[in-house]
């Protein structure tokens, strides 16, 4: 067992299509998303500490503003049930300190925390030597969220089930985006709770498959495809809760969006700036001068969780 430091990144996320079925009797929806990971790294570093000592501390190298009491530190922060979890599974007897430097945005859709489990996984895994393969802890990530096997695997993925029966794309072309991240987040549970009710006695059907158009847009690059086929059946329910998202969105197509969506539960708006670098960059400088938000600039597909040194 190694007493040195162990250090993983693991990207955020966002969907770029997002369908939901009925509320299911294990309170659970089945999906079918289509996952794309962003150049937004959260890194998780790890040390091996006491037994009964299981801990997180934010980074100060963060550039995501989180309220530090409002942040859990101790046994609810997902990271740290993460390396619960494999301690338990691989029997080692021992707890861990964390530092945790964040790069996406909390609450917003993005799967930062479920990044922070996968890095972690990465990371224990490392410096306890335990040898699981990446299976083994995809498996281990998928009792924690269904957006944790995906942080491990990053690029993109045809997401089924609750969102954890991916199937990879072999290749995607390279997407820019402008990401608008709200001040205040919105609650998973509550997002899809609103989604239940308004379609209260409507017929809605478990959602099976990905339009292959839009599989095809992200393989070829081809920004008209991308755009038409974007789309979050979570939306209606997002801007319910959250009606001046329906601003963000005005202003994103004043700029010159090609498409753009909340990504997952929200509240982040992902805004699709087609393949150029420099377009992206317009549409942030843009949105940042009319809605005096911080915006930030994206590519995908990004590599899934791994050690850096």
């Amino acid at each position: 067992m190694s007493r040195g430091v162990a250090t993983a990144v693991a990207p955020g996320k966002i969907n770029v299509h997002f369908a939901v079925g009925p509320l299911r009797e294990d309170g659970y929806h089945d999906v079918a998303s289509l996952y794309l990971a962003l150049d937004l790294y959260e890194r998780v570093s790890v040390e091996a500490a006491d037994t009964d000592t299981w801990d997180a501390e934010l980074s100060l190298a963060s550039t995501i503003a989180v309220e530090p009491e409002a942040w859990p530190s101790g046994g609810d922060n997902l990271a740290i049930r993460a390396a619960r979890l494999l301690a338990a599974h691989a029997g080692i007897d021992s707890g861990v300190r964390m530092l945790i430097e964040k790069h996406v945005p909390v609450a917003g859709g993005m799967g930062g925390g479920s990044a922070d489990a996968a890095a972690a996984l990465v990371a224990c895994d490392a410096l306890w030597g335990t040898g699981l393969t990446r299976e083994e802890l995809a498996r281990l990530g998928a009792r924690l969220g269904a957006d944790v096997p995906f942080a491990l695997a990053g690029g993109a993925a045809v997401g089924l089930g609750v969102g954890e029966r991916l199937s990879p794309l072999l290749h995607v072309e390279p997407t820019r985006w402008v990401l608008v991240p709200a001040s205040y987040g919105l609650s998973t549970p509550a997002v899809y709770g609103r989604l239940d009710q308004l379609r209260e006695g409507l017929d809605v059907h478990a959602p099976s498959e990905v339009p292959a158009a839009l599989v095809l847009g992200l393989r070829d690059g081809d920004e008209a495809a991308i755009a038409a086929g974007m789309h979050n059946e979570l939306q209606a329910a997002s801007l319910s809760l959250a009606p001046e998202l329906s601003q963000v969105f005005a202003a994103a197509t004043q700029a010159g969006a090609l498409a753009k969506i909340v990504s997952g539960s929200g509240p982040t708006v992902a805004v699709y700036a087609g393949n150029d670098p420099a377009h992206a960059r317009h549409i942030a400088t843009q949105l940042s001068d009319e809605l005096e938000v911080a915006t930030i600039v994206a590519a995908g597909p990004a590599k899934g969780a791994h050690l850096v040194h």
